[in-house]
C-alpha cells in the first residue's frame, strides 16, 4: 500500500539549531573591544558557543517544566521547596563556572564589569528566567561588601561555584542570592514596607515578621530584604538556613503564575522569627540597596538588548529559508526593510548597555564615569527595556503565523519581553529617577550632556535633536513630561554611542529616531544601505 501523503512538506526552514552567539554577533565583538574588554575576549567567545548551542537546547525543558513548590514532606514536615528541572541546575552551573555572576568580583581588574556585561547579554539569549538569581546574585556582592561579618557570602559568590544543596553557607562550595523587597500594600514605594525588624539582645542580628509579595528566586541561599528596624527602613541579608543548619523562619506560600520567566521561580514569603543581619545602617535601607539596583538596572538593559538579538536572530533566519512570491523572503524589499529597522534598533540597544556597563566598570575610581553610570543606567533601562516587546513581536509578524506557535522560540520571548520594563522598578520610576538626578545631582546631568556634546557636529539630524533636548532641560521639564524627556536623552544617548563607534547604522539610526522620519518597523527611507545592514546583523 502506498503511503497516505498528501502533500510534500517543503519550503521550510530548518531547524534553527545551534548558532555561534559570539562568532555570529559582529556588533557584539566591537562593542567588547570598544568598551574596553578585549583582554576577556577568549572567555566570552568560549560562553558565546556553549549559549547559543548546548544552553539553549536545554533551556526548552528547563523554560517548559516550570518549578513546582513542595511545602511538606510526606510526614507533614515543611520543606519549603522549590523542584525545577534539572536542565535548570545545568544551565545555571555552566553560567556560575564562566562567570555571568561572579566574574566582577573574581577578577576585579578594569574591564571586569564589561566582561561580564558580555556574558549576561549572551546567557539572555540562551535562558533570560536564569538571569533573575544570576543577576540578584551579581548585584547583591557590593552591598554584603559593606559588612565585614559577611564577607565570606562575597567570597563564595566570587568563587564562580553552582551549588544547587539546600546547606547553611558555611558548608557550600558557591552561594545565589535573591530579593524579597516588594509588599502588598507598597509596590514600588518600599518606604510603606510593613515588615518588623527586632533586635535580638547582645547585638546577634534581627527577628524578622511580615511578608513580602514578590520573593525572587526562592531556593537562592540568601536574600537581602528590606524592613522596619527602629531607626526605620534597613536592608538586612536573610539566610535561607541557618549556621547550625536549621531552616529559617520563613514560609513559602505560594509561586507567581508569571506572564513569562517561567524557569524561574517567584514566590510568596512569609516571615515568622526570621533570622537577619543588618546590612549598612538603620534607616538607611534604600541607599544601601541603591548600589545593588544600580547593576541589576544596567542587567535589565542588557537582557532587553539579549531579547532582540535573539528575536532578530530567527526571524533573519526564518527569511533567508522561507520563499514567497517567487523570492526569499529576505530578498523582499519591504521585508528587507523591516529587517534592516529592527538590525538598526538591536545594535543601538546593545551599544548603549555596553556603554553603561563601562561606567559602572569606571565608577569607582573615575567620579565623573560614576555621575554618569547614575543618570545613564535610569535612561537606558527605561527605553531600551521599553523597546523590547514591541521589537520581539515584529519579529514575530517576520515569521508569520510561525511566530505564534510554540514550537518556535518567539512566543517564549514575547512573554519575557514585557519583565524587563516592570523590574527593578516600571518606567514611570526610572523616568523619576532621572528628574531627582538632575534636580539632586547635578554632576549627574553634566555627565549626561558632556557625553552628547562629544560627538556634536557629526551628524545634523542629532546636532538638531541635541539642541531640542537642552530647550526642554532649560525649561524644567514637569513631572508630566518626564517620558518624553527620558526617551529623548535615550534616543540621543545611543546614538551618540553609535557616532563615536563609527557604527555603520549611525546615520540611519540618527535620521529615523532623531529626524523625525521614523515610524513603525519598516519605514526607512529607500536609500537606507539595505545590504550593509543586513550583512553585519547575519555576520557575513
Amino acid at each position: 500500500m502506498t503511503g497516505f501523503a498528501t502533500h510534500l512538506v517543503d519550503n521550510q526552514p530548518p531547524p534553527f539549531g545551534a548558532h555561534d552567539l559570539w562568532q555570529g554577533d559582529a556588533v557584539l565583538r566591537e562593542a567588547v573591544a570598544r568598551e574596553g574588554a578585549s583582554h576577556a575576549a577568549a572567555r566570552i567567545a568560549a560562553y558565546g558557543a556553549l549559549a547559543g548551542g548546548e544552553l539553549l537546547a536545554l533551556s526548552h525543558d528547563a523554560h517548559r517544566d516550570r518549578p513546582r513548590l513542595r511545602t511538606h514532606d510526606p510526614s507533614g514536615e515543611r520543606l519549603d521547596a522549590v523542584e525545577f528541572h534539572p536542565h535548570y541546575h545545568r544551565i545555571m552551573d555552566a553560567a556560575i563556572a564562566h562567570g555571568v555572576a561572579g566574574l566582577s568580583w573574581a577578577e576585579p581588574v578594569p574591564g571586569a564589569h564589561v566582561a561580564r556585561a558580555a556574558l549576561s547579554y549572551l546567557h539572555y539569549q540562551a535562558e533570560p528566567g536564569s538571569s533573575c538569581p544570576l543577576t540578584m546574585t551579581h548585584a547583591a556582592v557590593p552591598v554584603l561588601a559593606r559588612e565585614p561579618a559577611l564577607h565570606e557570602w562575597v567570597r563564595k559568590v566570587a568563587a564562580c561555584r553552582y551549588d544547587a544543596r539546600d546547606l547553611p553557607m558555611a558548608e557550600k562550595h558557591g552561594v545565589t542570592l535573591g530579593m524579597g523587597m516588594t509588599e502588598k500594600q507598597g509596590g514600588s514605594d518600599v518606604r510603606a514596607n510593613a515588615t518588623i525588624a527586632t533586635p535580638l539582645a547582645g547585638g546577634d542580628g534581627y527577628l524578622l515578621r511580615g511578608h513580602k509579595w514578590f520573593f525572587s528566586a526562592p531556593m537562592s541561599d540568601g536574600f537581602l530584604v528590606l524592613a522596619q528596624a527602629p531607626g526605620g527602613l534597613t536592608c538586612f541579608l536573610l539566610p535561607r538556613r541557618l549556621p547550625d543548619g536549621d531552616r529559617n523562619g520563613f514560609r513559602l506560600m505560594r509561586l507567581k503564575d508569571k506572564l513569562g520567566d517561567w524557569s524561574n521561580a517567584s514566590s510568596e514569603v512569609e516571615f515568622d522569627q526570621a533570622h537577619a543581619w543588618r546590612v549598612g545602617a538603620e534607616g538607611r535601607g534604600i541607599a544601601t540597596i541603591l548600589e545593588m539596583v544600580m547593576l541589576t538596572r544596567l542587567d535589565c538593559m542588557l537582557g532587553s538588548a539579549g531579547l532582540m538579538r535573539m528575536a532578530l536572530s530567527q526571524a533573519l533566519h526564518h527569511c533567508r529559508h522561507r520563499r514567497a512570491f517567487g523570492k526569499a523572503l529576505i530578498d523582499q524589499p519591504l521585508m528587507r526593510n523591516v529587517l534592516a529597522d529592527l538590525a538598526v534598533e538591536a545594535e543601538a540597544a546593545l551599544a548603549v548597555s555596553m556603554r553603561v556597563a563601562r561606567a559602572v566598570d569606571a565608577a569607582p575610581r573615575d567620579p565623573r564615569e560614576a555621575a554618569f553610570a547614575r543618570i545613564a543606567t535610569a535612561i537606558g533601562k527605561f527605553h531600551v527595556c521599553k523597546r523590547a516587546p514591541g521589537f520581539v513581536n515584529e519579529a514575530q509578524e517576520c515569521l508569520g503565523g510561525a511566530g505564534y506557535v510554540e514550537e518556535s522560540l518567539l512566543p517564549r520571548l514575547y512573554r519575557q519581553a514585557p519583565l524587563n520594563s516592570i523590574w527593578e522598578g516600571s518606567g514611570n520610576i526610572q523616568c523619576l529617577d532621572v528628574l531627582r538626578a538632575l534636580s539632586r545631582e547635578p554632576e549627574a546631568g553634566a555627565a549626561l550632556l558632556a557625553e552628547l556634546e562629544s560627538v556634536s557636529g557629526r551628524d545634523g539630524d542629532f546636532d538638531a535633536a541635541f539642541a531640542g533636548l537642552r530647550e526642554m532641560l532649560a525649561a524644567a521639564p514637569a513631572e508630566a513630561g518626564a517620558r518624553r524627556l527620558v526617551e529623548a536623552m535615550a534616543q540621543l544617548l545611543q546614538a551618540a554611542v553609535l557616532l563615536r563607534a563609527g557604527s555603520p547604522v549611525a546615520a540611519v539610526f540618527c535620521r529615523s529616531r532623531l529626524g523625525g522620519r521614523g515610524g513603525a518597523y519598516g519605514t526607512l527611507p529607500p536609500e537606507t544601505p539595505f545590504d550593509t545592514l543586513l550583512a553585519r546583523a547575519l555576520g557575513d
